[in-house]
């Protein structure tokens, strides 16, 4: 089975999940709408839900449904944010169908056309995750909200038309916002602080650098157009909007739409298996009540190897994982991502009869890479601080800010030198090797923060996971089942 076809049977697999997970709920969701507080919280107060929204109730209209959609799927959003990270070369039509072919909801869709609006929401979390619950139990409040905070706009004066926005004040009740060309959206810039003519501050969220006056700015104007046109991606810009009249509510192609119902509380477990004459595909999905944490992933099997993937994200800590394994008869490699608060850290492996190599990378500069074989190893890296490490073949060497200078094996004068070990070799290999984590490199603290800080599950879980960090009550889940299918070492489940 070639690789690309390994990649759309998980892809597959995975769907099926979500809509054999879902469906169910989100046909009750369609019918009873979600103006009644179902979650596991207090519902908001109008200020509180002010705070929530403040950052996004000045963007268009089309644009603050896609942000409310999609919040309600906070770990589909961490991973696209990812994905576009790591496939930034891709553009127009080309990437609008990779983003197609991805089994992401068609709000998280959308917003890979915005990756400023995208990326920020992958940094705030935790906020993100707290707009999406609000929005799916409380979304009439939500959008009342973002009402109230555009008349502020409007009456300090801040809100008005120009030849990036349109404003209409369709009654007293009802400010809709639209591009002023419908073929290029422009993003808002403002500071909530300052804007509403009332210091609004957002709980758990960092704003991007804005300027510190009343003035809404934007960026570079996204092209919609040719999304807009495109046969292929019916998630696009033009198919949202938000509903001022009558039910309130996110409305996507014309209909209701009411985000993720597999939030808090009606969510445990599912699980699909798929078998055939070239092999056989496994997929598990499912919420921890007690940890808060979502998870779920697939694995792909046939006579040539296998391949899995997973994704787990906990709302509580804003922490998030994603990893991809796989192995045949050449040998296994894998890569990961975990992510808190913005500080992300990726690392890649690859074993083979030759021996193993493997890396990271943390966001804020701690990097590593290192090698073994039959004969020899080697490593080397860099902390976030800059200090600079080497081994090979027994030896040690550090460099932290004089020199390279040998700090356990066999005496080598040209290597204290720096000669065999100079900056320039080491900045070659780009990466900090294990003594990274003595010297408190970010990679190592921030992933044991990330996953570690949680508390331990002591309910029912219909996943499994690592049994550190809270991730990782294997027990049966509440519904009476044990969540099945391959997980890819994050969550989406083995059996007990």
């Amino acid at each position: 089975m070639s690789s690309n076809l390994t990649k759309q049977l998980l892809s597959a697999v995975l769907s099926l999940l979500l809509v054999i997970g879902t469906t169910p709920l989100e046909a009750r969701a369609q019918q009873t709408g979600s103006t009644g507080y179902s979650g596991q919280g207090v519902p908001l107060s109008p200020e509180e839900l002010q705070q929530l929204v403040a950052p996004i109730a000045l963007y268009q209209d089309s644009l603050v449904a896609q942000i409310l959609g999609a919040a309600t799927f906070p770990d589909q959003i961490a991973a696209a944010a990812s994905w576009l990270q790591q496939n930034s070369y891709l553009h127009g039509a080309t990437l609008m169908q990779a983003v197609d072919a991805t089994p992401w909801d068609p709000s998280v869709k959308a917003l890979t056309q915005f990756p400023s609006v995208l990326a920020n929401l992958a940094t705030n979390l935790s906020w993100t995750s707290s707009l999406g619950e609000a929005y799916h139990t409380q979304g009439a409040d939500v959008m009342s909200a973002v009402q109230f905070l555009r008349a502020k706009a409007l009456a300090a004066g801040n809100l008005k038309s120009g030849t990036q926005l349109t404003v209409v004040q369709q009654s007293p009740q009802v400010i809709v916002i639209q591009p002023a060309n419908p073929q290029v959206v422009y993003v808002p810039l403002y500071n909530p602080m300052i804007v509403y003519g009332y210091p609004y501050v957002t709980p758990a969220y960092v704003a991007p650098p804005v300027a510190a006056t009343a003035v809404v700015a934007f960026g570079v104007g996204i092209a919609v157009g040719a999304m807009m046109s495109s046969s292929c991606c019916a998630w696009g810009y033009s198919s949202w909007n938000c509903g001022w009249h009558g039910t309130t509510t996110v409305v996507y192609h014309g209909g209701a739409y009411y985000g993720n119902s597999a939030w808090h509380g009606g969510y445990y477990g599912s699980s699909a298996s798929a078998y055939g004459a070239y092999g056989s595909a496994h997929a598990s999905s499912g919420y921890n009540p007690s940890t808060g944490t979502y998870a779920r992933g697939a694995t792909v099997s046939n006579g040539y190897g296998s391949q899995s993937v997973g994704q787990a994200y906990n709302p509580k800590t804003g922490a998030y994982g994603t990893t991809e394994q796989g192995s045949n008869a050449n040998g296994s490699w894998g890569s990961s991502t975990v992510s808190k608060n913005g500080n992300t850290a990726y690392s890649q492996h690859q074993t083979t009869s030759q021996g193993t190599t493997g890396s990271v990378q943390t966001s804020n500069g701690g990097k590593a890479v290192g090698a073994s074989g039959q004969y020899n190893s080697a490593a080397a890296g860099q902390t976030a601080n800059g200090n600079k490490y080497a081994t090979a073949n027994g030896n040690t060497y550090s460099n932290t800010g004089s020199g390279w200078s040998q700090e356990s094996g066999t005496s080598n004068t040209s290597q204290k030198s720096g000669s065999s070990y100079s900056g320039q070799s080491a900045s070659s290999y780009s990466g900090a090797s294990n003594n990274s984590q003595k010297s408190g490199s970010s990679y190592n603290s921030e992933a044991s923060k990330g996953w570690g800080g949680q508390e331990k599950s002591s309910g029912s879980s219909a996943f499994s996971g690592s049994s550190d960090g809270g991730w990782g009550s294997r027990s049966s889940s509440a519904r009476g089942s044990a969540s099945r299918g391959g997980g890819g070492g994050w969550g989406g489940g083995g059996r007990r």
